[in-house]
């Protein structure tokens, strides 16, 4: 826990020339009484390629400081531009403004700063040499980046176990955990739906594999039915009309038979009579001898 609180930052006389002091009005609040100061520090970055071209504007030391809210104006003089890259003057850069206890820096703000001419002649054709005195700075007060750190104070012991990476890297830990549990349990409901899909799914298919085999079974059933009415029907008696089929076709086999039979009837009538002639030949014959 933060023994010293910042609560805000108002940025004075901005837009302003380059060359003009910077001034700060700075609010915090102390929760417990402090050993020993506290130090403030406006450091003006001069190139985004090298730290060697930081400059530190001023460094000021706060205390004794009373528990509660406190207000104070830092003011800083302004960057030398001869220690600044001629590439770099009009430009965009950064101004850092941070706050340390015991040598232990607990916040830093940092806020861009854009330098350019001001002139619009001197905008659209700039000189080959850069003319310091025309170049004006506006500070992007609105957009502050805020880094807090946490650090042993003077109610902690200074185990290292004590000394704490910056907050906002713990803050951003927590997010992505939070986010991290966030999306392990969507994940999980949504993995549970995916299950619940699948059951239902198979459910689904179960009970159209039933619907299927209740189809095949009635269609075997319509078959083994239709296979019994075949046999029945072939066992059923013959009609009326068909007996009366099978007579007439009796009746005319028989009146074949009748006449195929004729001539042999006929025949053995014949062969009768010859006999019987022949033995009345022959009785004459032995009459008359």
């Amino acid at each position: 826990m933060s023994i010293v609180s910042l609560l805000g930052i108002n940025v004075l006389n901005n837009p302003a020339k380059f060359t003009d002091p910077y001034q700060f009005e700075i609010t915090f609040e102390c929760l417990e009484p402090l050993k020993e100061d506290l130090e403030w520090k406006l450091t003006y970055v001069g190139s985004s390629r090298s730290l060697e071209h930081d400059q530190e504007l001023d460094s000021v030391l706060v205390g004794p400081v009373p528990v509660g809210i406190n207000k104070f104006i830092l003011t800083a003089d302004a960057p030398s531009p001869e220690l600044i890259p001629a590439s770099e003057l009009v430009s965009v850069t950064v101004i850092l403004l941070s706050c340390s206890y015991k040598e232990r820096e607990f916040v830093r703000v940092g806020y861009y700063v854009n330098n350019e001419y001001d002139s619009e002649e001197l905008r659209q054709d700039p000189p080959t040499k850069v003319q310091v005195d025309h170049i004006v700075r506006n500070i992007l007060a609105e957009k502050p980046r805020v880094t807090r750190f946490n650090i042993v104070w003077d109610n902690e012991s200074e185990n290292p176990d004590d000394m704490y990476p910056p907050e906002g890297l713990v803050e951003e830990e927590i997010e992505e955990e939070g986010e991290g549990e966030g999306e392990g349990e969507g994940e999980g409901e949504e993995g549970e739906e995916v299950e619940a899909d699948e059951e239902g799914d198979d459910e689904d298919e179960g009970d159209d594999e039933e619907g299927d085999d209740e189809e095949e079974g009635d269609e075997e059933e319509a078959e083994e039915e239709e296979a019994e009415e075949e046999e029945e029907a072939e066992e059923v008696p013959p009609d009326e009309e068909e007996l009366e089929a099978d007579k007439e076709v009796a009746e005319e086999s028989g009146d074949d038979v009748a006449s195929e039979s004729a001539p042999d009837a006929k025949r053995r009538k014949i062969e009768e009579e010859v006999t019987d002639k022949d033995e009345e030949d022959g009785e004459t014959k032995e009459i008359g001898k």
